[in-house]
């Protein structure tokens, strides 16, 4: 047996380390990150923002208490975060956390912030009752404040924090030039993506005329959805732009409908004219896919009318993005009509697919007459990964590089106003900012825009991993009970094996 000197030691030696690993904790931050997509390490963007801080930025963290396991969460994952920004920024980030709940003072400095409660269901003494729950940040800098008004569970947690630290500290802001004269929708009808933009850049409308070329404060120019023609002369003014280094994001569709009238039929700007001439061809016909949006329709059972939504392939889902950073980290999108992009230019541009669609998909000719009611058959999609958004790079126009990115489809990224002004799922925003992100050189924030699982449904696992993730979810848990009882049987048949084979006097 051991004497009772050396449990003595065995303790002292146990609780030093213990006291050693706690002061080296608190001096050096160490997180082991084993997830598929790194969700837990700070991108090289965030090392950079925080590398140039020059004053000290606060973060006022109001979180509620004694929140349901999956909220709370939320509020361990912030403050892991938090801890590691202040290490990174050399004590440059400050921060603390604040309790709304506390009491009413605290409630209303969180609430005057910007930051709004949200309802959640807490169970209590075996019963379900409502709380109101903060979860949301405000960050100071000198006189400047930005606020994170949710911190949605799940969703881009460094986004949100990085982008906000960026917006107070950035200097000078390049400027994003969006075309209006060929019947784009105003800038107040892209509230999301404008939203999103401003973090890094001044974004503001600009019309072409006959007289002056494009403005050079413009590096990037971004035309969403014209419907109506461009003259020559601005087509030449594209071309001046693109020779001058500038960069283009074109959201185009060339095909459109009237559900109304249940019509599709070509929309002709001239700009597929513009973009034959640089080896592109927008084909003349509707891009339909088996993985498809829905649309809603009435239908009448005897007396009683109904709304159902019913499968659309002419509103096909995107799935499929390439490896590319102006996509990188988008799951799902879907196109309200598009068409099928195809390059048959020579080798001085690149060109670089960068969304296609799925392994079941075809084309409809336009003009068309949509039934809606229609018994869609296998037959119908014949094709896969037909290209709807790819990048050019490369001398588009004269002897110097420039970029585009070409999406064919217009309306992907906008809200519309008024009453008719609609919520777009993240990615369509996505798709356009990182777009203009990586076209204007500022990429930065694209990989944490996208940072954080939006949607992973089981129902695009492959059966046979459905499979594997279920029995080993089920039987490793007994195989490690087993083998640790193996062990610590062989341990203790070891043990009486050395008494037996000790001689006593």
């Amino acid at each position: 047996m051991k004497s009772r000197s050396q449990i003595r030691i065995f303790i002292v030696l146990l609780v030093g380390i213990a006291l050693a690993l706690n002061i080296l904790s608190n001096r050096f931050f160490l997180r082991l990150d084993l997830t598929a997509d790194q969700r837990y390490t700070l991108s090289a963007a965030t090392k950079n923002i925080l590398s140039e801080l020059k004053d000290p930025v606060t973060v006022s963290a109001y979180f509620s208490e004694d929140l349901p396991p999956d909220i709370a969460k939320t509020k361990h994952d912030f403050k892991e975060l938090l801890i590691e920004y202040e290490q990174r920024s050399k004590g440059n980030i400050v921060y603390e956390f604040i309790n709304p709940n506390e009491d009413e003072e605290k409630e209303k400095q969180a609430i005057q912030s910007g930051i709004q409660p949200v309802i959640v269901n807490v169970r209590e003494k075996d019963q379900m009752k409502q709380q109101k729950a903060y979860l949301g940040a405000l960050v100071k800098l000198g006189e400047k404040q930005e606020v994170i008004p949710f911190m949605q569970p799940g969703a881009a947690m460094e986004y949100a924090l990085s982008s906000a630290i960026k917006k107070l500290s950035v200097q000078d802001k390049q400027t994003i030039g969006f075309l209006q004269g060929h019947g784009e929708p105003a800038l107040s009808s892209l509230q999301q993506a404008n939203l999103s933009l401003t973090v890094l850049y001044q974004t503001e409308i600009f019309s072409l005329n006959d007289t002056t070329s494009i403005p050079s404060k413009y590096k990037t120019i971004a035309i969403i959805h014209p419907v109506d023609s461009f003259p020559q002369k601005h087509l030449k003014q594209l071309d001046d732009f693109l020779a001058r280094r500038g960069n283009l994001f074109i959201a185009y569709s060339h095909v459109k409908g009237d559900l109304s009238k249940a019509t599709g039929e070509l929309n002709t700007t001239g700009l597929e004219n513009w973009l034959s001439k640089k080896g592109v061809t927008i084909d003349n016909n509707y891009l339909v896919d088996v993985n498809c949006g829905s649309v809603s329709v009435r239908q009448q059972q005897g007396t009683f009318t109904f709304q159902s939504n019913i499968n659309f392939p002419y509103f096909p889902q995107i799935h499929t993005f390439g490896d590319h950073p102006a996509v990188k980290g988008l799951e799902n999108v879907i196109f309200q009509f598009a068409s099928v992009i195809r390059y048959s230019g020579d080798s001085s541009v690149r060109f670089t697919p960068i969304a296609k669609s799925s392994e079941k998909s075809g084309t409809q000719p336009c003009p068309t007459y949509f039934n809606i009611q229609k018994q869609w058959t296998q037959a119908e999609f014949p094709l896969f990964n037909q290209t709807v958004a790819a990048v050019l790079s490369g001398k588009l126009s004269g002897g110097t590089n420039s970029k585009m990115i070409l999406v064919a489809n217009g309306n992907f990224a906008v809200n519309g106003e008024g009453q008719n002004a609609v919520q777009l799922p993240p990615d369509h925003v996505n798709l356009l900012v990182n777009g203009i992100d990586w076209l204007s050189d500022d990429t930065g924030l694209i990989d944490l825009r996208t940072k954080g699982v939006s949607s992973r449904p089981l129902d695009q696992v492959e059966d046979s991993t459905k499979a594997i993730l279920k029995y080993l979810n089920f039987l490793l848990p007994l195989v490690l009970v087993i083998i640790y009882g193996v062990i610590r049987m062989q341990i203790k048949r070891n043990q009486r094996v050395r008494r037996l084979e000790e001689s006593y006097v």
